[in-house]
Order: structure tokens, then C-alpha cells, then sequence
């Protein structure tokens, strides 16, 4: 990877640094999602400025160049990311399911003071 490269790839793990923390500030994006991210701009600053141990790494995998090496370990992270993602999606899907369960028998309750119920359609 030449300088410049390097330098560019500092660059955008700051720039996405910046991001994420205007992102954190302004309440659109959860600090255990930020997390994941700034842990990938670490990663990136980290494989921009250990680039001999990446080809060393390479040669020990059998991988012919260093830039493989990186989109294989790129790919890998991606990978995790949304694996977590889909367990954090899921897990709402969970909870909007048990919340619209207890307000469904909550507004079932004879004499309760709710003003309207909800009716199940048939547009599935």
C-alpha cells in the first residue's frame, strides 16, 4: 500500500470517526451501534499502518497480495456487523410483538377507559 493510500485510508477512518460521534450527539444513531463503528475505523487506522504485518499475514495464509488479505478481512467484518444487526432487529421485532400483545389485552379489559381498540384487517 503506498503512502498515499495510507494516508487516505487514515483520512476516512477519522472522517467516519466525526460521523459517528455528530451521529451519537444528535440521537440518531445508539451508542452500541457506534461502537461497532468506531471499532471499524480503529481497525482501519490499524491495518493502514501495520501493513508489513498484513503481508506477513498474507504469506502465511497463502494469500499472494496484502490487498486480498484486507478485502477477505473486510468482508469478515461486514459479515459480523450484520449478523449483529439482524440479532438487534430481531429482538425488536420480539419486543414490538409483546408490546402490541399487552396493549391488545389491555384494551379488551370490560369497563377500562380506552378509547379505542384495535381491529385485526385482512389486507395481508
Amino acid at each position: 500500500m503506498s503512502t498515499a493510500a495510507q494516508i487516505l485510508t487514515i483520512v476516512i477512518a477519522v472522517g467516519g470517526f466525526v460521523l459517528v460521534l455528530a451521529l451519537v450527539r444528535a440521537g440518531r444513531l445508539k451508542e452500541r451501534f457506534a461502537a461497532i463503528w468506531l471499532a471499524v475505523g480503529i481497525g482501519m487506522i490499524l491495518l493502514a499502518l501495520l501493513r508489513p504485518f498484513v503481508d506477513r499475514l498474507s504469506e502465511a495464509l497463502g494469500i499472494q497480495s496484502g490487498t486480498t488479505t484486507v478485502f477477505v478481512i473486510a468482508v469478515l467484518v461486514i459479515l459480523g456487523v450484520l449478523l449483529q444487526l439482524s440479532v438487534a432487529v430481531s429482538r425488536s421485532e420480539e419486543r414490538i410483538r409483546d408490546l402490541a400483545e399487552s396493549i391488545a389485552l389491555q384494551s379488551d379489559i370490560p369497563g377500562s377507559e380506552s378509547g379505542s381498540t384495535i381491529e385485526p384487517s385482512d389486507d395481508r
